[in-house]
């Protein structure tokens, strides 16, 4: 019995681990990345840092079903998301050529961020014991600081409630 709890105790701090590496918190900086994209581009951070605010919303896995709504859902209802001057991208540690087909296959007219050596999903916090990245989206202000963290995202509203989000904090609008 004593070797059942210390083995269910070992396990559940090896799969905590990685979420342990980095608790962000809103007003954090946002952690810098450079990833490759599905529609041939490189994004930094970086970039956008006093001029834009960004949205980066991280799914699990490309072709599973929550993903595929969420993707759907930003491809066909991007348009309330582009009303705020944001720019606004899909991570996950796929490898590029899965995000892109991924890509053509949901329509997704937004560039997904492809994080195949996890360092960015580890500095987001977002790593999953099980290798895949959790679904949270990340609000990211003008400034670099972090406005907002949805770690309850629903995959089929995605794009209605980031509107939302953007809307509430005060986004500028285009």
């Amino acid at each position: 019995m004593i070797y059942i709890r210390s083995l269910t105790l070992l396990l559940t701090l090896v799969f905590a681990l990685p979420t342990l590496a980095a608790e962000l918190e809103v007003g954090d900086p946002a952690p810098d990345f450079t990833l490759a994209a599905s529609d041939g581009n490189t994004y930094t951070l970086a970039d956008f840092k006093g001029k834009q605010a960004v949205v980066l919303a991280w799914f699990p896995r490309a072709f599973t079903s929550g993903c595929t709504v969420e993707c759907k859902s930003l491809a066909e209802n991007g348009h309330l998301i582009r009303e705020y001057d944001v720019s606004y991208f899909m991570a996950s540690v796929d490898p590029l050529a899965e995000n892109q087909r991924f890509a053509e296959e949901t329509g997704a007219d937004f560039p997904l961020l492809s994080d195949p050596g996890k360092d960015v999903a580890e500095a987001y916090g977002v790593l999953a014991g099980m290798g895949f990245a959790r679904r949270h989206t990340f609000y990211i202000g003008v400034d670099g600081t972090i406005l907002k963290i949805d770690t309850a995202v629903q995959p089929a509203t995605a794009a209605q409630d980031m509107a939302t989000s953007l809307g509430e904090l005060g986004i500028a609008r285009r």
